[in-house]
């Protein structure tokens, strides 16, 4: 009785495994903006941003919806800002920087 519990839990481990060691949508959109965009903006809760005229992304979703930034980051986003870099990103970097942007709201 105890080594088939066992077997079975050992089988349920291993199955759930893969999905508790993939990263998550939330957590690819972070990673992209730690490496493109924290350089010049706060990408968490709590920091100020290093460029001082750079938003924190955390405040993003005052400005516009977030949804309504998928069309943006697909054609490329480009501000008045010279040191802001045009991002032309993927469908799958812009749902996974939306989905990390939902989370800061």
């Amino acid at each position: 009785m105890f080594q088939h519990a066992l077997r079975q839990g050992l089988i349920g481990l291993f199955l759930i495994t893969p999905a508790l060691a993939a990263p998550t949508a939330e957590q690819r959109g972070k990673a992209f903006a730690r490496a493109n965009c924290a350089r010049c903006h706060a990408i968490d809760r709590v920091s100020k941003s290093p460029l001082s005229i750079a938003p924190p992304l955390r405040t993003l979703h005052n400005r516009y919806p977030i949804d309504s930034l998928e069309e943006a980051l697909a054609e490329g986003i480009s501000t008045g800002h010279a040191d802001m870099p045009t991002f032309e990103l993927n469908p799958d970097q812009i749902h996974d920087l939306l989905s990390y942007l939902k989370t800061l709201e």
